[in-house]
């Protein structure tokens, strides 16, 4: 039987304003800062999209591409360290019941 899972949820507006919504799959502090492993709500894929959490001068946390090529490779690096051991983890548990 297949698992369902719920994630949070976040509505992102993109440069031309428009508005998607997308479930948040794990939160990661690197380095001193916050990143998010996304994915939209209505993909039928399995890849994810890493964004990075930015404070504007008003306070309010702007999530923003990676521009930097290293950073983006190391932080989607660990992420993807990350959900596989969840995944494992997941995997052991359901053989030991």
């Amino acid at each position: 039987m297949a698992e369902e899972f719920e994630f949070e949820t976040v509505t992102l507006t993109d440069e031309e304003g428009v508005e998607r919504e997308f479930d948040i799959l794990a939160t990661m502090e690197l380095d001193g800062a916050l990143y998010y492993a996304l994915i939209p709500t209505d993909s039928e894929e399995d890849e994810y999209i890493v964004l990075k959490s930015e404070s504007e001068e008003s306070g309010e946390e702007v999530l923003v591409t990676i521009d930097d090529d290293a950073e983006f490779d190391r932080v989607a690096e660990a992420f993807d360290r990350e959900m596989m051991l969840d995944y494992d983890e997941d995997d052991d548990a359901k053989t030991e019941n």
